[in-house]
């Protein structure tokens, strides 16, 4: 066989074929060299997202136990006082409500007085002419986390209702629909053009518990899908 190969090609020929031959021979060892390198780098990035992703659900659980511990210290000590007023909301007479009313429960005489640059916590109910809750801080035998408020991101009408108050107060709030949700109303709830009712209790503030951030690297590769 070697003999016929010899006869059927020149010696540039078969020089030729080996040269072929080995760079088939290395491309393909290349190929599968790059193959399993690339297998070894996503192994060791999947690895790496394991590791990030765990270590964020953990800090995530831990931020969300602080959260809830400190709302049932809060709810155990002021459940009973707000409660109190669970039976209050009551149907009224949307028409009647022309401009912002308010009616203090309960006269604050802790800290200063709240304007509407002030950034200030509160339980709350709130209910539309109907007698209706749509929104509110009792949740069956206990209070959910308080709402802190920051200047401007609540109605207008919250804004206004709170003024004066301080921490201690409790406040009845009627509130006129182009104060609250306007023509636009709010979701299934509020319909357009409905003036509402709040209960508002202020408290001290409570210690701002930091959200773990989102790590760098888990952030880059949601971004970019690399570690």
């Amino acid at each position: 066989m070697e003999g016929l190969f010899n006869m059927a090609t020149t010696k540039t020929q078969r020089i030729g074929i080996w040269v072929i031959a080995i760079f088939m021979a290395v491309g393909t060892i290349g190929s599968f060299a790059v193959i399993v390198i690339a297998n070894q780098n996503g192994q060791r990035d999947q690895a790496r997202l394991n590791e990030l992703n765990s270590q964020w659900e953990a800090d995530t659980k831990a931020y969300q136990a602080k959260v809830d511990a400190q709302a049932k210290e809060l709810s155990d000590k002021y459940f009973e006082q707000f409660n109190a007023y669970a039976t209050r909301p009551a149907t009224f007479d949307k028409s009647a409500v022309k401009e912002l009313q308010k009616e203090d429960l309960v006269v604050g005489t802790e800290g200063e007085a709240l304007t509407k640059d002030s950034t200030f916590t509160a339980y709350y109910l709130g209910w539309t002419p109907d007698g209706k809750v749509f929104d509110g801080s009792i949740a069956d035998d206990s209070l959910k986390a308080p709402l802190t408020v920051a200047p401007g991101s609540v109605i207008e009408g919250w804004t206004q209702g709170v003024e004066g108050m301080k921490i201690g107060g409790v406040r009845e709030i009627t509130i006129p629909s182009d104060l609250a949700y306007g023509e636009t109303g709010s979701g299934d709830s509020i319909p357009p053009n409905t003036p509402l009712k709040f209960i508002v209790m202020i408290i001290p503030t409570p210690e701002t518990i930091e959200e773990p951030p989102i790590p760098d690297e888990l952030l880059r590769y949601y971004q970019t899908g690399r570690i």
